[in-house]
């Protein structure tokens, strides 16, 4: 209940002070904006050309023939194991 009361008293003084200081107000906004505006404009550029830097620098992450020369040796090694597993079962099922 507290809030309510005390946020209704700022709006009212809020708009009592826009009514009466208009002008000043006005003023403060106008010389704000360009500000605000310069310092928003710096910070996309700063970050823009750190963007940049970073796409520079970045390292390539394709995968190289090794790699794939070492999947395939998995992959035969793996043939053969099952071709192992396969005569253990006939021999097993023999005896």
């Amino acid at each position: 209940m507290k809030t309510l009361i005390g946020g209704t008293v700022a709006v009212v003084l809020g708009i009592i002070g826009l009514v009466v200081w208009f002008i000043p107000f006005w003023e403060l906004i106008k010389g704000a904006v360009p500000v605000m505006l310069l310092l928003g404009g710096g910070l996309a550029i700063y970050l823009g050309f750190d963007e940049i830097k970073d796409g520079w620098n970045k390292k390539d992450t394709t995968f190289d023939t090794p790699a794939n020369n070492e999947s395939e040796k998995y992959k035969q090694e793996i043939d053969e194991l099952k071709k192992e597993i396969e005569n253990l079962k006939s021999e097993k099922i023999e005896k």
